[in-house]
């Protein structure tokens, strides 16, 4: 037997809310499944199971808050049972309302009321847009299987696009989702939306008994995740002795190199500067293995592999830092959109557990923005942050001759507990080393 526990999805996270379950009592479930959605304070997050067997018994009730490392539900590790064995009955699942389950879109039931697909199933289709009513399911008793989803055709949306989240906020504020517009990827209407529909005259729900409160003096933020990224922020400039070092890189050769890569390229395939950057910086990481890494228990605990975090802002105020996992061996296209899933899903509040845990080294790109040099504060407990600005020109002298070139100017705070003004040297001549042979990274 396993247990699956409320995960940490982030250094500021304590507590977690479960907003619901994907699986059931009786599911099998293989490791890497997504089999719930929790909502911290400045995301929902989509949590993988880290075994595989069969769903015992859940633990926790969808909206209840619990704290990082409570059991939330039993996994039976051991072998699974027999093909020929009788399918057992559908299990009830206490911890799900019943008038959520008879809303919920994709709900496949025999004429005698049972289930002909599982959760983790309902959650495939919805993800692919598939309507579970017209799929002929080809396990046994005409069940729906994970290939029946797979292999069947997406159908045109047909029902509002809204997160979990943003569904319960519209249930309990009794909002109607099909009349917001969303403000999420592809028009997926977030709990932001809601939030701003129940603020407006027509949409709230408050009963009169409770008293108005003045615009300008609420008991909560608006975003949580301003908050949480506030906490973490005061704790990290409190407790870390921060040193800064900054470097200017001439891009003029890794420029160069670019543009002869993406003229044979079609455009969706195009090398973007970011890419080349990031690559840099997770291969100086490996270089400089002090400063990727952990600083636990008065001491510097270093990573066997670079997790490159990347902030990320959001929409609401805060900020997310979800982790590329290896960049330093994955190559520069597929690390290019791994970056773009990254950043959409981190906006979009459906980011994957395994996206958020323990990057090594994080780093913030304020380039797009206009800004020249970024001089961050450390995400603990890492001990390094590495900041980029945007790509300018610059006079430089080059064999005794001014001319122009590209630039950007590379920063490095830094954990003086961790590290010393040497090492942080060795890590920005390493960058700037990596950039000068583009054709390595």
């Amino acid at each position: 037997m396993a247990d699956f526990t409320m995960p940490s999805l982030g250094a500021d996270m304590d507590e977690g809310t479960l907003v619901e379950w994907l699986v059931g009592p009786g599911d099998t479930v293989t490791k890497g499944d997504v089999v719930a959605v929790v909502e911290t304070a400045k995301s929902t997050i989509e949590v993988e199971c880290f075994d595989s067997g069969t769903v015992g018994a859940l633990l926790v009730e969808p909206g209840t808050t619990v704290p990082v490392g409570t059991r939330m539900a039993v996994i039976d590790s051991g072998a699974e049972p027999p093909a020929a064995a009788p399918a057992p009955a559908p299990a009830k699942r206490p911890t799900v309302p019943a008038s959520d389950l008879q809303a919920s879109p994709g709900r496949t039931t025999t004429r005698g009321g049972g289930d002909v697909s599982t959760p983790l199933v309902r959650h495939l289709a919805e993800q692919k847009g598939v309507d579970l009513s017209s799929v002929h399911g080809s396990g046994k008793g005409g069940r729906i299987t994970r290939s029946d989803v797979e292999h069947t055709p997406a159908e045109p949306p047909h029902r509002v696009n809204a997160s979990p989240l943003a569904r319960r906020l519209a249930r309990s504020s009794g909002i109607d989702l099909s009349a917001l517009k969303g403000t999420g990827q592809g028009g997926t209407i977030r709990a932001e939306d809601v939030r701003a529909a129940s603020a407006g005259p027509v949409s709230r729900t408050v009963e009169s008994r409770e008293p108005a409160r003045p615009s300008s003096a609420t008991a909560e933020p608006a975003y949580p995740a301003r908050a949480a990224t506030a906490a973490l922020m005061s704790r990290a400039n409190r407790e870390i002795p921060h040193y800064y070092l900054s470097t200017t890189i001439d891009l003029a050769v890794a420029m160069a190199w670019m543009r002869d890569r993406n003229a044979s390229r079609p455009v969706a395939e195009r090398l973007v500067p970011a890419a080349l950057l990031l690559k840099s910086v997770a291969l100086a990481a490996r270089q400089v293995p002090e400063l990727n890494g952990y600083w636990k228990e008065e001491a510097f605990v270093p990573s066997p592999a670079v997790r490159l975090g990347v902030a990320v802002s959001l929409r609401g105020g805060g900020l997310v830092a979800p982790a590329l996992a290896d960049a330093d061996t994955m190559p520069l296209p597929e690390l290019m959109a791994t970056l773009k899933g990254l950043v959409s899903r981190a906006r979009s509040g459906r980011l994957r557990a395994s996206e958020t845990a323990d990057p090594t080294l994080t780093v913030t790109n304020l380039g797009d923005q206009g800004v020249e040099a970024v001089f961050g504060v450390i995400y603990p407990p890492q001990v390094a942050l590495v900041g980029l600005g945007r790509v300018t020109e610059r006079p430089v002298a080059v064999d005794g001759m001014l001319t122009v070139h590209p630039t950007v100017t590379a920063t490095l705070a830094a954990d003086h507990r961790a590290s010393d003004g040497a090492t942080g040297a060795r890590f920005l001549t390493a960058i700037d080393r990596l950039l000068q042979r583009p054709e390595e990274l």
